[in-house]
């Protein structure tokens, strides 16, 4: 009968409770990201509630109104985008930044059309706000991961405004093609308000 030699055993027992350690520790890291995930989505489901509460007594805007606020909205995110892509120091920033000026050029694009089919049909105001243009001077005295941390701070503030304002309008809105456009727009926006939470959550110091 064949012995096996107790250093043999000894490193055989070894490679096993290795073996064991690591797909313990493999399904600890399973379940941790796999509650990660549950915690998230929970977290989003309480965010989209209170949303939905906060514009439930939020009076909807008149047609033109809307079309202006979403207007300036849209030249405040591609101006801010635009000072990123010199003072930002983040890579993921830069990138988000270079996201925004494609998908505010978009929905800029979405509403002039509706809005010209409105009867009568409606022109834009996109002047921006003095809040607005003193939030961008601001902005742009800042350089690296401190201009980082207040254009992701500005991003999640701007991008909760717009989507009480898309979720608003698509659902009460006067103008049938504005509604539309509205509610096109309003489950882009909530997709980049999520990636400039975390976003947001990263570069935080």
């Amino acid at each position: 009968m064949n012995r096996i030699h107790p250093l043999m055993a000894t490193l055989l027992a070894g490679t096993v409770l290795a073996a064991c350690g690591d797909a313990g520790e493999r399904r600890a890291e399973n379940a941790a990201d796999a509650l990660e995930n549950k915690v998230e989505a929970y977290e989003d489901r309480i965010e989209n509630a209170a949303d939905n509460a906060a514009i439930a007594v939020i009076p909807t805007p008149a047609p033109q109104d809307f079309v202006n606020r979403a207007a300036r909205g849209d030249a405040f995110e591609i101006a801010a985008a635009r000072l990123a892509a010199k003072n930002a120091a983040s890579a993921e920033v830069k990138a988000f930044a270079q996201a925004m000026i494609k998908a505010h050029t978009e929905s800029t694009a979405k509403l002039k059309a509706a809005a010209a089919k409105a009867s009568p049909a409606i022109v834009a105001d996109a002047t921006l706000s003095r809040d607005q243009n003193e939030d961008l001077a601001e902005l742009g005295r800042k350089t690296g991961a401190a201009f980082d941390e207040d254009y992701m701070d500005g991003q999640v503030d701007a991008h909760e405004d717009a989507l009480k304002l898309m979720r608003n309008f698509a659902a009460d809105g006067a103008d049938a093609g504005l509604k539309t456009a509205a509610g096109e727009i309003a489950p882009v926006v909530e997709g980049h308000l999520k990636m400039a939470r975390d976003l947001e959550a990263k570069v935080d110091r």
